[in-house]
């Protein structure tokens, strides 16, 4: 059985994209909460 190469380029380009949406993924969240600590309580 043949076994292909790696392709390194995509995995980088995906964990780029996921450490991306994490990031802004949180940022949202920490912005959401302290919005509803100022404006629900």
């Amino acid at each position: 059985m043949a076994e292909s190469p790696m392709d390194y380029a995509e995995h980088e380009r995906t964990y780029a994209f996921f450490t991306g949406l994490t990031k802004y993924g949180t940022i949202a969240c920490v912005v959401i909460l302290v919005l509803m600590a100022i404006f629900l309580v």
